[in-house]
């Protein structure tokens, strides 16, 4: 069966250009130009990926996207923006896009980022190892996280994490102490196909610290300057009265 992308462009000749690639690539393609009818659509209906542009009338791409994943849709959403502004797409990264393409675009990147967003969301690829029985839970300091579950708690808090926040996080905490360079969490967060740049990787690590920070005298994430990144756990202190 093929897979059903939903393309909400707002553009006639670029949203035909696109349509028609993705269907001679073997998608279903529903297109939509206008924000608040793109929004309700991907919101009532189940699409494979939504390509979202972020300029649109009615409503914008950025309040689709926030919307969206607000409102629990996991669908995974790639970005189109004619604006080369990092500001647009690290708050499009922030809101959940799982990634982004900057206007304008060649056929051969289009298929490709979009190729490789659905591989990685729909189980096509591995990006870790079944969790173990011992693995159920892991716990350093007042973090816990429960691989199962994408579920994490500091302290006696819970802490909502976006799907790639919670893998770059799980990835950090199965090696403590010890430095993921950004390459490392690239490969097994985003797949060896990503066409992305290491940005991605920083985006989602200074979201993770912001979460972090209900208790960061626990735990943390250092960076290490032109490396990559690793997670901190506070040694416990030592119970004075066991002395005793």
């Amino acid at each position: 069966m093929a897979r059903k992308l939903l393309v909400i462009e707002d553009e006639p000749t670029l949203s035909r250009l696109i349509s028609y690639n993705l269907s001679q690539d073997g998608y279903e393609v529903v297109l939509e130009e206008h924000g608040t009818g793109g929004y309700e659509r991907a919101r009532k209906e189940a699409f494979d990926l939504i390509l979202l542009d972020l300029m649109l009338p009615g409503m914008s791409g950025i309040e689709i996207l926030e919307k969206l994943r607000t409102s629990g849709v996991k669908t995974p959403i790639v970005i189109l923006t004619a604006k080369n502004a990092e500001e647009d797409i690290v708050l499009g990264l922030k809101l959940g896009a799982d990634d982004y393409i900057t206007k304008p675009f060649g056929v051969s990147e289009m298929l490709a980022r979009v190729g490789a967003v659905i591989r990685r969301t729909s189980g096509e690829e591995t990006e870790y190892a079944a969790p173990t029985a011992s693995e159920s839970k892991i716990s350093l300091g007042a973090l816990t996280i429960y691989p199962d579950k994408y579920e994490v708690t500091l302290g006696q808090q819970s802490i909502n994490l976006r799907p790639k926040e919670f893998e770059v996080l799980l990835y950090l905490a199965r090696k403590p102490g010890v430095v993921m360079t950004r390459d490392d969490l690239m490969n097994a967060v985003w797949g060896f196909d990503y066409i992305g740049g290491q940005r991605t990787v920083d985006v989602h690590v200074s979201s993770l610290r912001k979460k972090l920070e209900l208790d960061p005298g626990s735990v943390h994430i250092d960076s290490i300057r032109g490396v990559g990144y690793k997670l901190v756990v506070a040694q416990a202190k030592a119970d004075s009265r066991s002395s005793l």
